[in-house]
């Protein structure tokens, strides 16, 4: 199983899909290689580059929201679903009150604030989705929901995010881009949806490969058979994979399957 995360690992920055990943991605699913996508993105964000790449073809599976929900993609159906509750998500609500950042979650495949944010606005850009700006985000958020996002200036959100782990060990906490820090359910990760995918399908850890730029592929990277970065990895994280492959933009996942997949030097 090839895992990939979908921005700054297998996008490039003008959120395509490199005509050179998208022809190794083939030859490996062509040779029986399960080729699934883990991505923070909510899962309607992530459905036409899965199709692109025919993953539904070859039966495959998307991680969605952080690993909050899985999806066969052949038969079209949620396999697991993990949200937040109400409560915790106007817990959530409260804390970036106090902590003067921006919040979103989403609600009938819309994104809800009661702010505008040009972090907001990124999220907007990059999942396509309608934002629909509230005047009570309590009032708007009335059931379950999968995730979370607080939004703020970089430096800023990673002082918040060592505050937030802290305040509320029950959920869990990543950061996916210096301004997007991801909250969802404890326990539920990356590494946690592909754990419960790899065992479905009957494929061991350390058959695994897995590939990511950032504090919310970590855990996928750890526990894969291969951990791999993308040269383009956020800084501090750069030690804690098994290497170090080419960038987002200059093909990285082509280079692992290329190197691991198909043996070719």
């Amino acid at each position: 199983m090839l895992v990939l995360d979908m921005d700054d690992t297998l996008l490039t920055d003008d959120h395509t899909i490199s005509d050179e990943n998208k022809e190794m991605i083939f030859k490996a699913q062509e040779l029986g290689v399960y080729v699934v996508l883990a991505s923070g993105r909510p899962t309607s964000a992530m459905t036409a580059y899965a199709k692109e790449l025919k993953m539904d073809y070859y039966n495959s599976f998307m991680l969605s929201y952080n690993g909050a929900v899985i999806t066969d993609l052949k038969e079209d159906k949620v396999l697991f679903e993990q949200t937040l509750t109400k409560e915790q998500i106007h817990e959530l609500y409260d804390y970036s009150l106090k902590s003067k950042t921006h919040i979103i979650t989403y609600v009938n495949d819309e994104i809800v604030s009661e702010t505008d944010s040009e972090y907001i606005d990124i999220e907007k850009h990059i999942t396509g989705l309608t934002h629909n700006k509230v005047v009570s985000f309590k009032g708007a958020v009335q059931s379950n929901a999968v995730k979370c996002i607080l939004l703020e200036e970089p430096s800023y959100l990673k002082t918040v995010e060592d505050d937030l782990k802290l305040a509320m060990p029950h959920l869990s906490v990543s950061m996916s881009k210096p301004f997007f820090l991801e909250v969802a359910q404890q326990g539920i990760d990356k590494a946690y949806s592909l754990k419960k995918l790899a065992e479905k399908l009957d494929i061991h850890q350390s058959e695994i490969i897995a590939v990511g730029n950032a504090g919310n592929d970590l855990t996928m990277v750890e526990y894969a058979g291969l951990g791999v970065w993308v040269d383009n990895v956020t800084p501090e994280l750069r030690d804690k994979a098994d290497l170090i492959v080419a960038s987002n933009n200059n093909h990285g996942v082509a280079e692992v399957i290329k190197r691991y997949i198909l043996n070719l030097n």
